[in-house]
């Protein structure tokens, strides 16, 4: 989540977004903002009593780090998966698992995880709906997905004078989800459990009903 990065599933590893540390911030309110949204990830995490979790697009391991060390229950295995791994923090907890992967080409089986967790990915896709599948694919029971929220996410990007030349896309953004659509896509493939809406963030927990 720290690093923004290609996630086109093309084999390109670069980093095509800012370098922008959220859990380092001192910005009183960008480290509120990152409160509000841990907080939501973490609650969702916690209701799926997960024994096994995937992370989809782990960037430099912190979500997974945050909810081994945050979480009610922990799990018996804890996979993190990103296309490269050179990001990756150093004094993570050792029980993440890592492993470089495409979120088109998840190297597991069919219904591997109890909880499949994927934060700030899909606006990064070309094809977020394929992305999507795989991620419901691998999952056995649960599916854990954030995206900024649109047009707020723009719209307090040029509040603090950032990206104006962009209309304050986030380098790297090719979707935009508002609300509704991030649930739309949601969906497509899962049966929407609960949404949360820690600003600037949507955040989505769905079951496969396996």
């Amino acid at each position: 989540m720290g690093v923004e990065r290609s996630s086109t599933g093309d084999g390109d590893p670069n980093v095509v977004g800012n370098v922008y540390d959220k859990y380092g911030t001192k910005n009183p309110i960008a480290r509120a903002m990152m409160s509000g949204f841990l907080r939501s990830v973490t609650e969702l995490f916690d209701l799926t009593q997960a024994d096994s979790v995937l992370e989809v697009g782990c960037g430099e391991g912190r979500l997974a780090d945050h909810l081994l060390r945050s979480g009610k229950r922990s799990p018996r295995r804890f996979v993190a998966s990103d296309l490269s791994l050179s990001q990756v923090a150093p004094e993570l907890n050792p029980k993440i698992e890592f492993t470089e992967a495409s979120i088109y080409e998840l190297p597991f089986n069919d219904s591997s995880f109890d909880l499949v967790v994927c934060c700030e990915v899909l606006e990064h896709l070309e094809r977020p709906s394929a992305g999507m599948a795989e991620l419901a694919r691998v999952s056995a029971h649960s599916v854990i997905i954030s995206t900024p929220w649109e047009p707020v996410w723009r719209l307090l990007n040029v509040a603090r004078g950032r990206y104006w030349s962009a209309f304050g896309n986030t380098p790297g953004h090719l979707q935009h989800f508002s609300r509704r659509a991030l649930v739309e896509l949601a969906s497509s493939h899962l049966e929407v459990r609960q949404v949360r809406r820690p600003l600037p963030w949507t955040v989505i927990l769905g079951s496969t009903g396996n």
